[in-house]
């Protein structure tokens, strides 16, 4: 067992907690953050009116990308397919299709590696061009339900994955704000690792039988201050993969099985704690749901069936998320919840817009997000730069007074560069709420909707 200092409050812990009252943050009592995999902001959202997408003129893209085997320069493209490949997405892919800023590195990445475009009618291609479809994008003829939440509710056009890697630090992002490597249970033997933190066991190392994630995430908190948690699990197989590889062969993911997808069964604090019941399938959310039972804090992954990690279906994922969307408006729970939808990387797809620099693990590219309650604004696009750093900061000044993952303050020291919850560039997700209007009446879907019409001028 670790030493561990005391547990306490920051020092602006009265003032952080004055301004949550004020904010009318805790109409809020249940938050549910829902996240799906592998689509980028242009891809889904590059064409929503009034959003910073794909720069166009008179509906046509004024932006293109090279592909570097024809040499012709390609343009983002309507793609209608349901099934698409992607992109390569590891953290090197990342710095490659960013590139320095140019974000041109996109159809790069896929020439002579496993998913690659080879052909005009391969699968790998989008929409005949005979290129790859990283460079294809949807819109309500496809993903009618997404773009009627963003109607509806809140479109966030500048939320970015936590850093420029893949799935499996994202995931990590969003439960603990930090992706590290530990060699000990001692918080402190952490440091710094953004593509592999499970690197020991991937190669192989004798003695090693699992990760060992010893750093602070947000259910320690949560737990001693009571605050209710479950992490929900879509039972089945995922397809995440490490290295430049679109996709791999899938593996079994259960609730009681840490994956790519649901690593808090290897942090020592949940199991320290006695949390690993928290962990369920995602059956019970819908009981949860409709029972009016759901905790304070609830995160939903899916499996690959309904990921939208490619070569998932993307109508699949749609018909998912709707369902667990429906199944909160129904219960009793409604009047109460924030739902906060992403993706969690960028899958390899094309986006136009540069990341910020935010510190030295940085943000990675931009994902589509989506906030849904009765409280949201009403079609109200939000322009902040955002990441996932931002549910945690809305979880910690709604049921924890401003207390933050803060090895200064939170009893579990460790070597985490800086506290991403207080970096001066994130905004605030109370932005997207207006508690001075009551509650809105729900809005249940189809989950299987006829396609949306074309954007004007498509």
């Amino acid at each position: 067992m670790v030493s561990l200092t005391p547990w306490g409050p920051p020092s602006n812990w009265p003032f952080v907690a004055d301004a949550a009252e004020l904010s009318g943050i805790h109409k809020i009592q249940h938050i549910v953050v829902i996240m799906q995999e592998n689509r980028s902001f242009d891809h889904y959202f590059g064409t929503y009116p009034g959003a910073d997408g794909i720069p166009m003129q008179n509906g046509v893209p004024t932006v293109c990308v090279t592909n570097p085997r024809s040499g012709q320069c390609v343009k983002p493209f309507h793609d209608s397919h349901d099934l698409n490949r992607g992109g390569p997405h590891s953290a090197r892919n990342a710095v490659a299709d960013i590139d320095g800023g140019k974000m041109d590195g996109f159809i790069g990445q896929i020439g002579g590696r496993r998913g690659g475009c080879v052909g005009a009618f391969d699968p790998n291609c989008g929409g005949g061009t005979g290129e790859p479809d990283v460079m294809g994008y949807h819109d309500a003829r496809e993903i009618p339900n997404y773009w009627t939440y963003a109607r509806e509710f809140v479109l966030q056009d500048h939320m970015f994955e936590p850093n420029a890697s893949w799935s499996l630090p994202e995931h990590l992002f969003m439960v603990s704000e930090w992706s590290a490597r530990c060699t000990s249970a001692d918080p402190m033997s952490c440091v710094n690792e953004l593509q592999s933190p499970d690197r020991l066991i991937r190669r192989g190392k004798q003695g090693v039988a699992k990760p060992n994630y010893a750093w602070t995430d947000l259910t320690y908190l949560l737990h001693k201050a009571n605050v209710d948690w479950a992490y929900y699990v879509a039972e089945g197989t995922q397809p995440d993969c490490d290295d430049d590889a679109a996709a791999c062969p899938a593996k079994p993911q259960r609730a009681g099985t840490p994956q790519i997808w649901n690593p808090l069964p290897w942090f020592e604090t949940v199991r320290e704690d006695g949390q690993l019941r928290n962990i369920k399938t995602v059956s019970h959310f819908f009981e949860a749901a409709r029972n009016g039972t759901l905790p304070a804090v609830s995160w939903v992954v899916p499996n690959g069936r309904v990921s939208e990690h490619p070569p998932a279906l993307v109508s699949a994922g749609q018909t998912y998320v709707t369902s667990l969307i429906n199944a909160v408006m129904q219960g009793p729970n409604w009047s109460s919840t924030a739902i906060f939808l992403a993706w969690d990387d960028w899958g390899g797809f094309y986006d136009h817009v540069v990341p910020p620099a935010v510190d030295e693990n940085g943000y990675g590219l931009r994902v589509p997000g989506l906030v849904i309650s009765p409280y949201a604004r009403r079609g109200y696009i939000d322009h902040q730069v955002l990441s996932f750093d931002a549910y945690v900061k809305f979880i910690e000044d709604d049921f924890l007074g401003g207390r933050r993952i803060d090895p200064k303050t939170d009893g579990r020291p460790d070597r985490r560069p800086d506290v991403r919850e207080n970096l001066p560039q994130l905004g605030t997700l109370v932005e997207d709420f207006d508690f001075n209007k009551p509650p809105r009446a729900p809005l249940v879907l189809p989950i299987n909707p006829p396609p949306g019409p074309a954007p004007a001028g498509r």
